[in-house]
Order: C-alpha cells, then sequence, then structure tokens
C-alpha cells in the first residue's frame, strides 16, 4: 500500500537516519525525478534509532553526496515505526543489524517488504552499506558509491514494478 498519489514507495533505513539513509533518499529522489517518475515514486528514510529525530542529516554525508550533485539539506531524521510497513512498498535496511531492528518492528504479514539495499547492487557484491560516521572520508564515498550502484538496481526494479501496475488484466498496455 502507497501513498495516497504514488504508485511506489521506498524507505531506506539506517541506525539513526543521519548518515547512510538519507544519502540513499537523497541519491535514489534524484534518480527518480531524473527519469520524470517523481509523480509516481515516493521517497523517504527513517532510523531504527530515534537518537536524531528532527535533525539534518551530518554535515560530512551532505558535503560528500552534494560534491555528487546530491542535496540532502532538506531531510530530517525520523524513526521507523511499524505502520511504515503498511505505507512503504518496500523498506531497505542498510547493514544486519538494522535489518534485524527493522524486522522486530514488522508487522506479520509484511515481512516481504523488508530487504536490504545492497540486494539491488549490479557492481558490487558488498552484502551491505557500512556505517561511515566514525570513520573518515573515505567511508562516506565508499557510502555514496555503493548506493549508487544499489540505487541504479532499484530504479530497475521500481520501473518493471510501475509498468507491471500499468497492464491492465488482459495484458494490454494502457494509453
Amino acid at each position: 500500500m502507497t501513498t495516497v498519489g504514488t504508485d511506489y514507495a521506498v524507505l531506506f533505513v539506517c541506525m539513526g537516519n543521519i548518515c547512510r539513509s538519507p544519502t540513499a533518499h537523497g541519491v535514489f529522489r534524484a534518480m527518480v525525478q531524473a527519469q520524470g517518475l517523481a509523480e509516481r515514486v515516493q521517497v523517504d528514510s527513517a532510523g531504527t534509532h530515534d537518537f536524531h529525530v528532527g535533525e539534518p542529516p551530518d554535515r560530512r554525508a551532505q558535503a560528500h553526496a552534494e560534491r555528487r550533485g546530491y542535496r540532502l539539506h532538506d531531510l530530517r531524521a525520523r524513526a521507523l515505526a511499524p505502520e511504515d510497513f503498511e505505507h512503504f512498498d518496500l523498506v531497505l535496511a542498510m547493514d544486519w543489524d538494522n535489518l534485524a531492528l527493522a524486522q522486530e518492528l514488522c508487522p506479520p504479514g509484511r515481512e516481504g517488504r523488508l530487504r536490504r539495499l545492497t540486494e539491488f547492487c549490479q557492481q558490487s557484491d558488498s552484502p551491505v552499506v557500512p556505517d561511515p560516521y566514525y570513520g573518515g572520508a573515505a567511508g562516506f564515498e565508499q557510502v555514496l558509491d555503493l548506493v549508487e550502484d544499489a540505487c541504479a538496481g532499484l530504479l530497475q526494479h521500481v520501473r518493471a514494478r510501475l509498468a507491471a501496475r500499468d497492464l491492465p488484466a488482459d495484458g494490454a498496455a494502457r494509453h
């Protein structure tokens, strides 16, 4: 079930919603906009912990994203909630720990919506997007590399889901 006005909704999840998930939010939002899908695809992010609710993304995450043309300044941290599993078609965790924490919140019957973002990577075989918070610049660049790779694959997945929804029961394309 997506939010009213959109056909598909994606939520990115990390621990505090100040580094990895807002980076993925900003990258995927830019990709969706570039493909002319902003009216059809909702993009959001959340954290499994409420440490930073209401705060903007980490300044380092913003700076590294900005260098690649992604704007994160308007995003604000929020906590993941059980109702997110009702509203979002995909809830994508950045690592195993946040996947496990999200699974604890996930209502029965919605487990299929919860996955790791790196499942969509096309070039990298990293199982997770590592947390750059306590590291240096290289960590934020690695996050962007993984997120861009995964979001490109995710965009293909979402486009396929949208195309399938556009087909009527008889299989003929709608005009």
